[in-house]
């Protein structure tokens, strides 16, 4: 890798923490983020993440021995809060001695951030945090660092932006702690403009789904070569007792199968035969089945194109070292000319 060195100044902090060459981290994208792109990333110098989601302690267990066969380098494992083997999942990763954990999805049950931190091999815990006042108490309750991600971003969003998140939190938190930015970022210009601001790095993902090294099928890249920004939208909450957490992906008949899918749900729920976060979870086993369905598969019609909405600026296939290349540059060259 070439030299860039306003760029690794700035981005310093993030690297020391992340035991990274640059602190541009890999967003966990299940089914994508697995470990031939999560090995890819962390060997062209980011910080891969695996994207446990739905998956059990055995797989999990298997799928971070099989990333540590093809890199040497850290790497991270983001759980899924609400997932009922947290706990189990979090033994696994401390058996393999990973070094950070990310937790997603909501606030980190009791206990989960200590489990983390506090066993044999201790490991750093990176939050997501959707407001200021959140990220205050998970900093207090333990997070060594934390992502902020706005509504840009594909998968999972909250209802505000990247810029606004960004000049919300960053003066209030980024001198005294860890803070990565998220969610529409697709040039370097971007990064270089966040690391400014104090962020410590950056995560991107929709930049990373179609690398050469992704397993994702042939027609799910194309998708993503054809759409333009404004084909990756958020889904639409139909009952407001259930609070699904809006999904960004690019329009197919698998975002309109969501909408009825939410009914069903919340018709069972209705009726007594589900709790709450049993129906939640019912949720995200749908996402997850519509996932493959459409990154392993192929199935762009039916499954889940779950992009942010820098899909438009992805036009081919490249190598990670090729694209984390290009955004240093990109950064570097912003940088200069400020």
């Amino acid at each position: 890798m070439n030299t860039y060195p306003k760029t690794a100044h700035l981005m310093q902090r993030g690297c020391d923490f992340l035991g990274s060459d640059t602190a541009i981290l890999c967003g966990a994208m299940s089914w994508v983020s697995e470990r031939n792109l999560v090995s890819a990333i962390s060997n062209a110098g980011g910080f891969g993440v695996i994207a446990c989601g739905a998956m059990t302690p055995e797989l999990l267990d298997r799928e971070i021995a099989a990333t540590k066969a093809l890199t040497d380098k850290p790497f991270g494992v983001n759980l899924i809060t609400m997932h009922p083997d947290l706990f189990a999942l979090i033994q696994v990763c401390e058996k393999h001695g990973v070094g950070h954990v990310v937790l997603a999805g909501g606030i980190p049950p009791k206990g989960s951030v200590e489990a983390i931190k506090g066993g044999q091999n201790p490991a750093k815990v990176i939050c997501f945090a959707p407001t200021l006042a959140l990220a205050k108490k998970l900093l207090r309750s333990g997070a060594d660092a934390l992502v902020i991600e706005g509504m840009e971003a594909g998968g999972h969003i909250g209802p505000v932006s990247t810029s606004v998140l960004a000049q919300e939190m960053l003066p209030e938190l980024a001198e005294e702690h860890l803070i990565f930015v998220a969610g529409g970022i697709g040039r370097g210009q971007a990064i270089a403009g966040y690391l400014e601001m104090g962020a410590a790095g950056v995560q991107l993902g929709t930049r990373f789904a179609c690398a050469t090294e992704s397993i994702a099928h042939p027609d799910f890249k194309k998708a993503f070569f054809r759409a333009s920004a404004r084909d990756a939208i958020a889904s639409v909450q139909v009952d407001p007792r259930l609070p699904v957490i809006p999904v960004r992906a690019l329009k197919n008949k698998g975002t309109e199968e969501f909408t009825r899918k939410q009914i069903e749900v919340a018709g069972v729920l209705d009726s007594g035969g589900l709790a709450m976060d049993e129906a939640q979870l019912q949720i995200e086993h749908y996402w997850a089945g519509a996932l493959r369905r459409a990154v392993i598969d192929g199935d762009v019609e039916n499954g889940s194109l779950m992009a942010g909405q820098s899909v438009g600026m992805l036009k081919e296939e490249e190598p990670v070292a090729v694209i984390i290349e290009k955004l240093m540059a990109q950064s570097e060259e912003a940088l200069t000319r400020r």
